[in-house]
């Protein structure tokens, strides 16, 4: 413990300069990273428990002020993960996979939902917390699920369908957030006799966000493909592409946009609207960005994640975690047996969805900051007060991300290798 006391001590007189503390944080997190795929784990676990011993919770080397400073990074790195999955998602091959994704995408998504609003509203009597718990678990973390996928070289059935269930299940999740959220903040008002009867005003503000996301995902694309038309050099390739990401970013961030689907709403209209040596030449550009990204993304969001929050998952927390992973695999389950997909899909589709974070905990910010100030203590209700339910969703859903975020890829790689879409040279 004085080793560590000593380490932060260090670092908090002597403060390295930001661009060298990113430098020198790319370059130890790749180690790690080697370190885990040593014992057969991805990559990434290795990138994120580098970022979890740098952080708030062991070394505060990276403080509140530097995660903060550094987001930016986070957000370039989901927008290029984004662009990746929208350039995956040819609607040709999609046909020939059938309703089949579509029906394991509903029932997934609706699947979770209805299981953990149940499971919520027996643990704690609350409704209002198990409709804002069931809206946020069927966020998932696309970047995980690509992160393996590109690690281990995957490809087939399943990787196709996992690259499409990741992107469009998010979509579907705002949308549940939407209309979850504003009918919990009519009861909250409701109990207080002080509700407007806004209910459609509200949840037309997360309709307007997924409809101006793509809006600007078709335009931003549109641009990037008559752009592209007479380019020769690779360079110029790369240069376009970093440049159409940075600005549906800026524009998702400016107008509070979801930059995933901005961002994946423009690969979708590149990859089926353009001739297929260029959809080749902006893979292979982005084969050379994405693995750096990669590993700073990953140990940013480890830098996140504060261990000393899982003691206080108590029961709320262990109940979200199983009710929403029998939700996943269960309704991908249920979904692909109705859609008639392939065996592989079906059986290893819900394995490779777990993954939280990002999504989520915006959600969850994003309730903290619409329930502050509302509601009030009725009689011996558990939770009827807008700042308490705010604390709780916060809480529960980044300690739970933890756990999330660790099994998800390790579940993701077991999907893919019994699948057999692993290259059994990259799995050692």
């Amino acid at each position: 413990m004085n080793f560590l006391t000593s380490i932060q001590h260090y670092f908090q007189a002597h403060s390295l300069p930001i661009l060298a503390l990113i430098g020198l944080v790319a370059l130890l997190s790749f180690y790690f990273g080697k370190l885990t795929k040593a014992i057969r784990l991805p990559l990434i676990i290795g990138y994120m428990f580098f970022g979890v011993l740098i952080g708030p919770s062991f070394l505060g080397i990276f403080s509140q002020s530097i995660q903060s400073q550094l987001s930016f990074i986070t957000e370039i790195a989901l927008g290029f993960v984004a662009l990746t999955i929208g350039l995956e998602l040819n609607l040709n091959d999609l046909k020939k996979q059938g309703s089949g994704i579509i029906s394991i995408i509903f029932a997934e998504s609706f699947g979770t939902f209805i299981l953990v609003f149940f499971a919520v509203w027996l643990v704690t009597g609350n409704i209002i917390l198990a409709l804002i718990f069931g809206s946020i678990a069927p966020a998932s973390a696309p970047a995980g699920t690509v992160a393996v996928i590109k690690e281990y070289r995957a490809k087939g059935t399943l990787t196709k369908a996992l690259y499409a269930v990741v992107g469009f299940d998010d979509g579907l999740g705002i949308i549940l957030f939407g209309f979850a959220s504003a009918i919990a903040r009519n009861i909250l008002l409701n109990q207080t006799g002080t509700s407007t009867g806004g209910f459609f005003a509200l949840i037309l503000t997360p309709m307007k966000e997924i409809a101006l996301s793509i809006i600007i995902g078709l335009i931003v694309g549109a641009l990037f493909c008559i752009l592209v038309r007479k380019l020769k050099s690779s360079s110029d390739y790369f240069i376009h592409i970093f440049s159409v990401v940075l600005l549906m970013v800026g524009l998702s961030r400016a107008f509070h946009l979801s930059l995933i689907l901005t961002n994946m709403t423009a690969g979708i209209l590149i990859i089926n609207t353009q001739r297929r040596n260029l959809i080749e030449t902006i893979h292979r550009e982005l084969t050379n960005v994405i693995p750096l990204l990669f590993i700073l993304f990953f140990t940013l969001a480890g830098t996140n994640l504060q261990i000393g929050t899982l003691p206080s998952l108590g029961l709320l927390g262990v109940v979200y975690i199983i009710a929403r992973s029998v939700g996943l695999i269960g309704g991908s389950r249920l979904g692909a047996l109705f859609g008639n997909v392939s065996k592989n899909v079906r059986n290893y589709i819900g394995l490779g969805i777990l993954s939280q974070a990002g999504v989520a905990i915006g959600l969850s910010l994003i309730v903290k900051q619409d329930f502050s100030g509302l509601g009030k203590s009725i009689g011996k209700t558990l939770i009827t007060s807008g700042d308490q339910i705010g604390t709780i969703v916060i809480t529960t859903v980044t300690a739970t991300c933890i756990f999330f975020e660790i099994i998800g890829p390790i579940l993701t790689k077991f999907a893919l290798k019994k699948a057999g879409e692993i290259n059994v040279e990259d799995s050692e």
